[in-house]
């Protein structure tokens, strides 16, 4: 995808974020859980986007070039929750809308410009929208070009981020074959001569089995998928 592409499909996502966390808490309430981030409850899960999208914005918006600054918002009473989530979508779709990709900002990666930024939110809101309809049991589609978007950037951003020093000495390669738009990636590339295994399904439901918000059962899995399996639970990232 291209940097123009991104708000888009990023205001998009906040919408159908915003519209399957109503329908959410009408059918299931507040504290319903959600089955992506075990021990979050749909409040929890609203209130995190909310406040991530409030910090980037304001990272985006004064050119922070340390974080250090960022006033926490205090956290909203349920009730206020899905007002409050809106009005950080806006603005963050706001601020990054008039923002040029290329100019420096603080972020947590070696990258440091507003076109990480942009990269990383719609990352963010796809894999948490995902959370929400898993909540509501109707777990849309990515699409083909998001999907395989956002598992670049896992595997060019959160793999080095969670390995710093490279894979571990017993790492095999694992091939991801995004059959939809007909590529694959591989993890954990060069590691061994021959990969452990190759997952094969659409690039969006890749995306979301690297992000462990579906099991690899969804995958067609060819070579040992409990090994695949501890291949993708090196990168952890909390």
């Amino acid at each position: 995808m291209t940097p123009d592409e991104y708000l888009p499909v990023l205001q998009k996502t906040d919408a159908r974020f915003a519209d399957a966390a109503a329908e959410a808490v009408l059918a299931r309430g507040w504290q319903a859980p959600v089955p992506g981030c075990p021990g979050w409850t749909l409040a929890d899960l609203v209130w995190h986007l909310a406040e991530v999208q409030h910090f980037w914005a304001w990272v985006v918006r004064t050119r922070a070039t340390d974080p250090g600054a960022y006033p926490e918002p205090v956290r909203h009473p349920d009730d206020e929750l899905l007002g409050f989530g809106l009005a950080q979508s806006a603005e963050l779709e706001t601020v990054l809308d008039g923002a040029d990709p290329a100019e420096r900002v603080w972020t947590w990666a070696p990258r440091q410009d507003v076109g990480f930024v942009l990269r990383r939110q719609v990352v963010e809101a796809v894999v948490h929208t995902a959370d929400v309809e898993q909540v509501l049991g109707d777990v849309h589609p990515v699409r083909a070009d998001v999907g395989l978007d956002g598992l670049d950037e896992w595997l060019e951003v959160m793999v080095p981020g969670a390995l710093p020093q490279g894979p571990p000495a017993d790492a095999h390669p694992v091939v991801l074959h995004a059959v939809d738009v007909g590529v694959e990636r591989v993890l954990f590339p060069g590691s061994r001569p021959v990969p452990i295994a190759r997952l094969t399904g659409t690039a969006g439901d890749l995306l979301l089995a690297v992000w462990r918000r579906v099991p690899l059962e969804v995958l067609t899995v060819d070579g040992d998928g409990l090994q695949a399996a501890a291949m993708l639970d090196l990168v952890r990232l909390d």
